[in-house]
């Protein structure tokens, strides 16, 4: 089964707050709200990301610096 991340970091590779859900629609809602609250600081990097049950990651989206980066095409916001 697949779990999935939110993960909130104010500087890119510092500290992270994280959450963790089974279901992909509650992970990509707290993205899309962290996108929101704290992107106006272009320190801030924020994840959406799949991991798999061997514990391979798979970055979804990742906002960082004004953009937004979408490394699985078709994926619906």
């Amino acid at each position: 089964m697949t779990a999935y991340r939110a993960i909130l970091q104010f500087v890119e590779d510092g500290p992270a707050v994280t959450g963790y859900w089974d279901n992909p629609a509650v992970a990509r809602t707290t993205y899309k709200g962290w996108v929101g609250l704290y992107t106006h600081d272009l320190t801030v990097v924020v994840q959406f990301v799949a991991v798999e049950d061997d514990g391979a990651q798979r970055i979804i989206r990742k906002w960082v610096v004004d953009r937004e980066v979408v490394t699985e095409p078709g994926d619906p916001l």
